[in-house]
């Protein structure tokens, strides 16, 4: 008989064993009373020995079938127990991450090889989706959400700042005028790019600086930062854009700031979110770490790259100032 065969047989056999009925345990494996007979037989002509003896309507073990039962039962619920080992051990080498679609690609794809080096095993999904995570509905670990961080049902830790500045190609700066005109006089002439789902649009941008921009008729609404983008390194126009997304075109010299003289409107962006629950999960820690410090290395690049720019910050509160743009 093929090992198959066996195992099949001697679970048909403890189902029948432990149950005391071939009826009851054909209910219990979903087949019919007649092929559960038929393993039990196949068992005992296997073995050489009668496993049961018949108790009126009722079958009971014989003494080699007790020894075979004890034996049997013992190794399948180890093997039972052995499984649900093996499926808690693949859990915690999950991960399942949702990401905003322009960040996904512009900034943590980049970075996401590191991760897969640094935990080979691991089973990874990336989801890429504008929409929030519904942690009761989907399989989902981790969420970075772009936003002011007001979630109050979940654990948030912030992962990135925004760091706000117009940016245009070289050759784009250079039909306005370059850097002897006015700032003003630059973004009225300027075709104005803006993505439809940044926090800091240009008409509060145009506000904080007091700038007058009114005679500005030339604008595009972008639905992901990453499209903004590329249409500025295009020279199509001024993006109205963040440092976290566009800091290695600006490193590269492919974007320039188009007025350094005014400040880089920075606030918290970009955030872990999570039921607090799932901070127990090893992958989602390992996750967290590795991100933390990989914002950290972001950071510092970018404050080097604003240095050498001769940019200056002025730090924004998003849940104040964002949430109601600029004045009617």
């Amino acid at each position: 008989m093929a090992r198959g065969n066996n195992l099949n047989a001697i679970l048909h056999f403890e189902a029948v064993a432990r149950r005391g009925s071939l009826t009851v345990a054909a209910e219990e494996l979903s087949v019919s009373p007649s092929a559960v007979s038929q393993q039990v037989k196949l068992l005992e002509q296997q073995l050489g020995i009668k496993l049961f003896r018949r108790k009126g309507r009722n079958l009971a073990l014989t003494l080699e079938g007790e020894q075979l039962f004890q034996t049997s039962a013992t190794a399948l619920r180890m093997l039972s127990e052995a499984r649900k080992n093996l499926g808690k051990a693949r859990e915690t080498r999950r991960l399942n991450l949702r990401v905003m679609p322009s960040f996904g690609v512009r900034w943590l794809g980049p970075r996401l090889s590191e991760f897969i080096d640094l935990c080979p095993d691991f089973d990874l999904r990336v989801d890429a989706a504008p929409d929030p995570t519904d942690f009761e509905r989907e399989l989902m670990d981790l969420d970075i959400r772009y936003g002011s961080g007001n979630w109050p049902a979940f654990h948030s830790a912030p992962v990135l700042q925004d760091q706000v500045l117009p940016l245009a190609s070289p050759e784009y700066l250079a039909t306005l005028g370059g850097l002897q005109v006015d700032p003003a006089a630059r973004l009225n002439a300027a075709r104005l790019i803006d993505s439809a789902r940044a926090m800091c649009q240009w008409d509060f941008w145009v506000w904080r600086n007091g700038l007058d921009v009114t005679s500005n008729t030339k604008s595009v609404l972008m639905d992901r930062s990453s499209l903004a983008l590329q249409l500025a390194l295009d020279g199509k126009g001024v993006v109205l854009e963040s440092l976290a997304l566009a800091a290695p075109e600006v490193a590269q010299g492919r974007l320039v700031p188009v007025s350094p003289e005014l400040p880089v409107f920075t606030f918290p962006a970009y955030w872990l979110i999570c039921p607090p629950r799932h901070l127990n999960r090893r992958a989602v820690r390992l996750f967290t770490d590795w991100i933390a410090q990989k914002a950290v290395d972001h950071a510092t690049m970018v404050s080097d790259l604003k240095t050498r720019l001769g940019l200056h910050d002025l730090e924004i509160n998003a849940a104040t100032e964002l949430a109601h743009g600029a004045p009617d």
